[in-house]
């Protein structure tokens, strides 16, 4: 698109979509959220982005190839997944970490969210910069 209005704010779109996916997350354990709606947030920030600046500038401002974050969100969520069964308990049991004030709990359940929200920003976002390259 050649719009001088969504050319202007789309870079602070983006910040601002990117910041409220993350809140999103972390919200996610105590009310309606989580990992897969932010990350839904982050990719469409990132194709907001990507339809001002077009999809290179997009996957050049990811810094990161988006299937690398699938890659990660997969590899950490495996490790929250067995990290049960290395203290003789089930598949996916929730090992609950210290309290963090402003944060929340830490531990396995908190991790999942997190992988979640890799996998699905780096799906989106690879599917949607695809189809504006095409």
């Amino acid at each position: 698109m050649n719009s001088l209005i969504l050319r202007t704010t789309a870079p602070l779109l983006l910040i601002l979509l990117a910041l409220y996916s993350v809140f999103v997350l972390w919200r996610g354990h105590y009310e309606p959220g989580g990992g897969f709606v932010g990350g839904l947030l982050l990719a469409g920030g990132v194709a907001l982005y990507a339809l001002s600046a077009g999809p290179s500038k997009a996957r050049d401002l990811l810094r990161m190839l988006p299937r690398t974050l699938i890659g990660l969100g997969l590899l950490l969520g495996i490790g929250a997944g067995v990290a049960g069964l290395f203290i003789g308990e089930a598949l996916f049991f929730p090992i609950w970490g210290a309290y963090i004030p402003g944060v929340g709990a830490t531990g396995t359940v908190p991790l999942f969210a997190i992988c979640v929200y890799l996998v699905v920003a780096g799906t989106a976002a690879e599917i949607l910069l695809t189809l504006a390259e095409d």
